[in-house]
């Protein structure tokens, strides 16, 4: 019996935190395939996305469990965002005693402070998709990503080269390739997004006769130079631009007075199947998102990274994928390459949520009895 936790070595029962919008997707797959299996879960979450159309809504679409308890940390720097969720989660952790291993997705602040809650109570930590690196620490996602691999015991990651970056930071214990619960959540969503989210009632727009862009990251909507470039760029391409607007962005385009082009079609936030279906429908992809590569990667969209660099190496590879040059001349030129013969799978077989419940069971099971 572990008398801190209050469970006994064979009891598993994960506490699972998000926050954010991705950790929501990946949750939603992973708390049925914990479910499958035996495992009892408690699902936290911080609040770090508070509006309905960045939070709620996910919950609703995606069917996830019960919230155990919504810590509403809301929006701060990310000194104080991390440092509130742990101190809340803390609390919520300490007061209910009954969790034999904290489970964390991605690189957001929510996934350090839990990691680092966990950590502190001596609570083992599970992170999926660990070993994910940019190698840019300008990022704050590379830091949260760093840290918490190096606090977390079971690493659980969504591809060889994520194995690979753990093995050169001497990190080869509790590390297991489950592929990417994304490819999971994408097979099981798309058939029901394409339903409930059609073209027609989202754009004026056929398939095929639209690009995607999504622009959310700090490197592209803080430097005003940079968004009028964006903005330029897409406003000059050969098919209208359809572009969910993020209310950060919007936010930075109303204060820098940078008006949107005619050809450029914004929409308030979507939620997860809403981006789907568009995505689904688009000729190609513009975006500076993480996930977003993953998912044109695997519908077979080209895609054009708004960034210098990406953790996503295998869609660069596949030629799926290219990185936008800093001035944004050759967008066009991007768009308008061969789209590649084939389809590898770097990121599994759309069973990665199984193995994530299976690595935690095992990992528990193994784990040396403490009297």
């Amino acid at each position: 019996m572990d008398k801190r936790l209050g469970v006994t070595d064979s009891h598993v029962r994960i506490c699972s935190v998000v926050g954010a919008r991705p950790q929501f997707i990946k949750a939603s797959v992973v708390s049925r395939a914990l479910s499958a299996i035996g495992i009892e879960e408690d699902l936290v979450h911080t609040g770090q996305h508070y509006d309905r159309t960045m939070s709620d809504v996910f919950l609703d679409e995606l069917e996830l469990p019960e919230v155990s308890v919504n810590l509403e940390v809301g929006s701060a720097s990310h000194a104080v965002q991390t440092g509130s969720i742990m101190v809340r989660l803390e609390q919520y952790l300490s007061e209910s005693g009954a969790h034999s291993m904290l489970l964390v997705y991605g690189d957001t602040n929510t996934t350090l402070a839990a990691a680092l809650a966990g950590a502190k109570l001596q609570i083992p930590v599970a992170h999926v998709e660990a070993g994910l690196r940019s190698f840019n620490r300008a990022m704050p996602e590379e830091i949260n990503r760093i840290i918490t691999d190096r606090l977390s015991d079971l690493l659980l990651c969504p591809s060889e080269t994520a194995v690979s970056n753990l093995t050169a930071e001497g990190i080869t214990q509790g590390v297991v390739n489950t592929g990417d619960v994304m490819y999971d959540a994408l097979l099981r969503y798309l058939p029901k997004a394409s339903r409930a989210y059609p073209l027609e009632q989202i754009i004026p727009y056929g398939t095929g006769e639209y690009y995607l862009a999504t622009v959310h990251r700090p490197e592209n909507t803080d430097n005003v130079s940079r968004l009028a470039r964006i903005v330029a760029t897409f406003g000059a391409l050969d098919k209208p631009v359809v572009w969910p607007i993020h209310p950060r962005t919007a936010g930075q385009l109303s204060e820098l007075n940078i008006e949107t082009p005619d050809r450029v079609r914004t929409l308030s936030p979507l939620g997860y199947f809403g981006i789907l279906s568009l995505l689904d429908g688009a000729a190609a992809l513009l975006t500076d998102s993480g996930g977003l590569q993953k998912e044109a990667f695997w519908l077979c969209k080209k895609c054009v990274t708004l960034r210098s660099e990406t953790e996503w190496v295998e869609t660069i590879e596949s030629g799926w994928n290219v990185l936008a040059n800093s001035d944004l001349a050759n967008t066009q030129q991007l768009l308008d390459r061969p789209a590649p013969a084939g389809l590898s799978a770097p990121y599994g077989q759309g069973d990665s949520a199984v193995r994530v419940a299976n690595a935690l069971k095992s990992f528990q099971t193994s784990r040396p009895r403490r009297d």
